[in-house]
């Protein structure tokens, strides 16, 4: 869940959610909504929903099983963006988590729209329901208004070609995240992107935008440069894209602040929109451009071992060295017992044989030993130093990888710029002892949802490796059934094999 503060009553409708995930995540909280007589139920009631009519045009059970039903991720940015925007940024009730469902699932906002809940219509009255006001006060002084300029024109005419091409830009990276990365995940953050731009474009916009537009005679159509008719790679192409719609949104940005609000106007401005926007769009650029320079770095590298003295019944040296002439990619090394000197002494022999095979090393924990050892990267878990710490001591080269163990967690650990997830635990382990087990589900949510490297881990040996294979994970990691195993090297042969197998 996105961090925030709730109040009492968001934060009940909440946790009222997480426990059946049988519903589609955004009609549950919307029925958690009714069912706490909440500031959102009296905004509903207000407009002819009660539980009884609710129950007619959104039941309770989705019958389509909630497939196309976005992620409550998107329901929670909009309602903590709203009370931002309103005054308060330290609460987010009830009415502002109504407002993130109508603007996030189209299923809810068109029911909403319906009964006259439409979004410039909820605005005010969570304005109300809040005690906030931000209309202007009246005034029996009334000032002429300024004879329009031609100026104007040209104004929208700029507007025009931003909007063109950051609608272009944006359309191009959805198309790379569909259907070259096949990540859901990210494709629905840009599809929702495109969605908030159209929301801030509308007010300005009326027909006078093209009413402006004036192609013919538009000096820029030919003055052009020899790299904007080439590309190197898939990655150029994706940062090209990129770049052109952040440009396009800060210029109209800057040119939305000359066009106030009217007075009836309860909206945040468009220049507020525009530039989160262009926030929102700098995280997905870092997540887009990491999972491809990630999946390339990571190619082949497919079977992953989890490696301690402890663990390691014939010694970690041989161990190991037997694990990549087997073909293991990614060698870690976990180990918690030993004082830091020795760690690091263990850590630069390991980066020694790994090195020699062609495989990569990966520090667990301890981004300050991974450079000093010269390792590939270091993984950290839920507990530990976040990405954006870890980065700070290893740099922008080295591989971050995250354990997770929910789907929250595997999307959020990509906008934070991990470069590999741990999906699971899957099995019980025989080398770590877990509270609870995500199971082939989340492997499975994650199959469907996340092109960035992921490797399913917890108890996978070459007994299961198929139902894993079968769950959509194509690269797992191991412990015991590698150093536990009297040949390490056919171990590892054996399920480096598995790992090729069609699993249908």
């Amino acid at each position: 869940m996105i961090p925030g503060k709730w109040t009492e009553s968001a934060a009940r409708a909440l946790a009222a959610v997480e426990h059946d995930t049988r519903v589609a995540v955004p009609r549950e909280l919307l029925w958690a909504l009714v069912d706490q007589e909440s500031l959102a139920s009296e905004i509903l009631a207000s407009g002819g929903l009660d539980a009884s009519r609710l129950s007619e045009c959104l039941p309770r059970v989705d019958e389509d099983g909630g497939s196309k039903a976005p992620g409550l991720d998107l329901v929670l940015q909009e309602a903590i963006h709203l009370a931002g925007l309103a005054g308060r940024a330290a609460e987010v009730g009830t009415e502002h988590l109504l407002w993130g469902l109508a603007q996030a699932d189209e299923t809810i906002g068109r029911v909403l729209a319906e009964h006259d809940l439409r979004p410039e219509s909820l605005a005010p009255m969570i304005e109300a329901a809040t005690g906030i006001e931000t209309t202007p006060l009246e005034t029996d002084e009334r000032l002429d208004p300024l004879p329009a300029q031609d100026a104007s024109t040209d104004t929208f005419r700029v507007m025009d070609a931003s909007a063109n091409r950051a609608r272009e830009g944006l359309r191009v990276v959805e198309d790379i995240a569909r259907f070259v990365l096949d990540d859901s995940h990210l494709t629905g953050l840009l599809k929702q992107l495109r969605h908030d731009l159209t929301t801030a474009l509308k007010p300005l916009d009326g027909g006078r935008f093209l009413a402006a537009r004036d192609t013919t005679s538009d000096v820029g159509t030919t003055v052009t440069t020899e790299q904007e008719h080439r590309r190197g790679s898939l990655r150029d192409v994706l940062d090209a894209n990129l770049g052109r719609v952040q440009e396009s949104l800060r210029t109209l940005e800057e040119l939305a602040k000359l066009e106030p609000a009217g007075p009836e106007t309860t909206a945040p401005s468009a220049a507020a929109h525009f530039e989160r926007v262009r926030y929102d769009l700098y995280t997905l650029h870092k997540a887009l451009a990491t999972t491809l320079e990630a999946s390339h770095r990571l190619d082949g590298h497919d079977l992953y071992l989890l490696a301690g003295e402890s663990g390691c019944q014939g010694g970690i040296g041989p161990v190991i060295r037997g694990a990549v002439a087997g073909g293991i990619g990614v060698v870690q090394l976990r180990e918690k017992t030993l004082e830091d000197a020795a760690l690091l002494d263990l850590a630069r022999r390991v980066r020694r044989w790994t090195g020699d095979a062609g495989s990569l090393f990966v520090m667990n924990d301890r981004p300050d030993l991974a450079v000093l050892a010269d390792a590939d990267g270091v993984h950290v878990g839920q507990q530990e130093l976040d990405v954006r710490s870890v980065r700070r001591i290893v740099g922008p080269n080295r591989l971050v990888g995250v354990s997770t163990h929910s789907i929250q967690q595997a999307r959020q650990a990509v906008l934070d710029g991990a470069d590999y997830l741990g999906v699971g635990p899957v099995f019980p382990s025989q080398t770590k002892s877990f509270d609870s087990l995500a199971g082939l589900e989340f492997v499975r949510a994650v199959a469907q949802e996340i092109t960035l490297p992921w490797y399913a881990i917890g108890g996978i040996s070459a007994e299961n490796l198929a139902e894993v294979s079968e769950a959509g994970a194509l690269r797992v990691a191991v412990g015991a059934a590698v150093c536990g195993a009297d040949d390490p090297e056919a171990a590892a042969r054996e399920l480096c094999h598995g790992l090729t197998k069609d699993p249908g």
